[in-house]
C-alpha cells in the first residue's frame, strides 16, 4: 500500500505565493511520474503539472510561467507564484509507482492520489 500526504494549501491574496508538498510512504520500488491536478467547484479535475522520473515537465497553459513543479525520490512540490482567483481549487498530487517486479508478473505498477489540499486565492 502506498500513501500520499499533501500539505501547504491555504488562503492567499491575489499575487501571492504558496508551496504545495506531497510525500509518498509505503512499500514500493520507485516512483515514475509525479503530478499535480486541481478541481474547482462545478468543474472537472484538470492537470496542472507533471514531472517524469527523468525531470521532464509539462504544464497546463493556464499556469505556465507562474507555477514550478519539482521532485526528489519520494516527494513532489508545486511552487505557485502570482496566484490568481481562478487558481482557487482543491489540489491533488498523483504518483505512478513501481510497486514490485516478479518473473511471473513483470513490473507491477499503480497510480495513487493524495487526499487533496484547498487553495483559495481571494482578497
Amino acid at each position: 500500500h502506498v500513501n500520499l500526504a499533501e500539505s501547504g494549501g491555504g488562503l492567499v491574496q491575489p499575487g501571492g505565493s504558496l508551496r504545495l508538498s506531497c510525500s509518498a510512504s509505503g512499500r514500493f520500488l520507485t516512483i515514475d511520474s509525479m503530478g499535480w491536478y486541481r478541481q474547482a467547484p462545478g468543474k472537472e479535475r484538470e492537470l496542472v503539472a507533471i514531472i517524469t522520473s527523468g525531470g521532464a515537465n509539462t504544464y497546463a497553459d493556464a499556469v505556465k510561467g507562474r507555477f514550478t513543479i519539482s521532485r526528489d525520490d519520494v516527494n513532489v512540490y508545486l511552487q505557485m507564484n502570482s496566484l490568481k482567483p481562478e487558481d482557487t481549487a482543491v489540489y491533488y498530487c498523483k504518483m505512478s509507482v513501481l510497486l514490485y517486479t516478479t518473473i511471473e508478473q513483470g513490473d507491477v505498477r499503480g497510480d495513487y492520489w493524495g487526499q487533496g489540499t484547498q487553495v483559495t486565492v481571494s482578497s
